[in-house]
């Protein structure tokens, strides 16, 4: 890895961010400084600002992570720059660092500061290198992540109603169990046989549900129940959204927010997982957006996952527009239907109805709303399903305003196994034009989007 050096972007800078300069080619160590676009052996490449379409942000997510997060609105436009680039560096070390690596987030305002996580001190040097703080810690993420896989598989042979959310905490470098009862919490770990080093229990009154009663973030009907459309999608020629699984199963009729019949559910996971998919009929037609403060629209630009600490909006046909903060990802907890694993979990409120509904930062679709604790008076804490794996279950392609234009006559397409509308984790490998690339960041990939364009997702190997 070549070692750089990246400051963050200011609350100052952000007014040249909103007039869509994203002057991030300017940045020391940016992906884009890197290229000179005269030279015809080194081709544009975006930054991670531009992946991530922060210049294409809507102003109704930028008002709503100012009245949640208590931010300026040069601080919002900022924190969204920053929290791209932070991406972007975790994945180039996470990728270096390989078994060591042990998880990063961001933290301030304006999510200035990255910290990444290792379990070797000798790792320091390489991860200051790229403007990032350095922790030293006893476990790696594989570790946690296996251990949080052992309490999985243990909540199916026992009880968890009282110890009702787990989850992999890479702030403190534990697998975090929150309890009603410590005992509750106890039986889970002996049964798992997690060692005690790896565990913190926490305990709490809240009792997760699903938010049923109930475009994106507009509201659906079936049956006698209502919640919101998650995020609009295509498979093939078929036009739908995603949604969150409890909220119907296949065959279930849904009527749209006028009442008009709309569609019918194709799939659903839950428990387990809270996913599914509506197909609708030709009435209704998917658009690239959800519905933001005040009806505005605000536009999709993609799928690509943000760290932890980061910023996180939330729309839904109860309450609205709401922000908070990803506060952990790979999150297991316990609905009174059952368990449901690998979700996310957030600061952001959600009511009945808000079901199904979508999570987004900046413009990048993180997940559609699954359940939670607390309410928008009170505050609270809501889960997503991760949108992600939900188009890589069902082969969903998300509508986006992103991407480029398909090679024309004469533009043939380089050879390779990189594909357009195929979900990549981080650590994926694949070829393009005759070099292979690493994934860095979870997302959907998209024409405009390849690898050596999009150095904020791929990393030449």
């Amino acid at each position: 890895m070549r070692p750089t050096h990246h400051r963050r972007v200011t609350a100052a800078c952000a007014a040249v961010v909103a007039a869509g300069a994203l002057v991030l080619a300017g940045l020391p160590g940016s992906a884009a400084a890197q290229a000179d676009p005269s030279s015809p052996a080194s081709p544009m490449t975006l930054s991670p600002a531009e992946t991530a379409s922060v210049a294409r942000t809507s102003p109704g997510v930028l008002k709503a992570m100012q009245r949640d997060l208590g931010l300026t609105s040069a601080q919002a436009k900022a924190r969204l720059v920053n929290e791209a680039e932070a991406g972007a560096d975790a994945g180039v070390l996470r990728d270096a660092l390989g078994r060591t690596f042990a998880g990063a987030w961001v933290g301030g305002a304006t999510s200035a500061t990255l910290t990444v996580a290792t379990t070797d001190a000798a790792d320091v040097p390489a991860i200051e290198a790229r403007g990032a703080k350095a922790r030293v810690v006893d476990h790696s993420v594989a570790q946690l992540d296996a251990a949080k896989a052992r309490l999985d598989r243990a909540a199916k042979k026992t009880a968890t109603r009282d110890a009702p959310v787990w989850y992999v905490d890479v702030r403190s470098n534990a697998v975090v169990i929150r309890a009603v009862r410590a005992s509750a919490a106890d039986d889970l770990v002996a049964e798992a046989g997690v060692g005690s080093s790896l565990v913190r229990v926490e305990r709490t009154e809240e009792r997760p549900r699903p938010l049923y009663d109930l475009v994106g973030g507009e509201a659906y009907y079936m049956g006698g129940g209502r919640c919101s459309i998650g995020f609009p999608v295509t498979k093939g020629t078929q036009q739908g959204f995603a949604t969150a699984g409890h909220c119907g199963r296949a065959g279930t009729a849904t009527s749209g927010y006028n009442q008009v019949a709309q569609g019918t559910f194709q799939a659903s996971i839950f428990p387990g997982r809270d996913m599914a998919w509506v197909a609708v009929n030709s009435q209704w037609t998917a658009t690239p957006y959800v519905k933001g403060q005040g009806g505005q629209r605000v536009g999709v630009g993609g799928s690509t996952q943000s760290p932890v600490g980061a910023s996180i909006c939330r729309s839904g046909s109860t309450t609205g527009w709401h922000c908070g903060t990803v506060s952990q990802h790979n999150t297991s907890v316990t609905y009174p239907e059952g368990t449901i694993s690998g979700v996310t979990r957030t600061t952001v409120c959600a009511e009945p109805g808000d079901s199904g509904g979508s999570f987004i930062s900046g413009s990048q679709a993180q997940g559609v709303t699954s359940g939670g604790s607390g309410n928008c008076s009170s505050g609270g804490t809501t889960y997503h399903q991760p949108i992600n794996p939900l188009l890589q279950q069902y082969g969903l392609t998300l509508k986006t305003t992103g991407g480029g234009e398909d090679p024309g006559p004469g533009e043939p397409e380089p050879g390779g196994t990189w594909a357009s509308g195929k979900v990549y984790a981080a650590g994926d490998t694949v070829t393009y034009g005759g070099s292979t690339y690493r994934c860095l960041q979870g997302h959907q990939a998209q024409v405009g989007w390849e690898p050596p364009s999009t150095p904020a997702l791929w990393q030449q190997a």
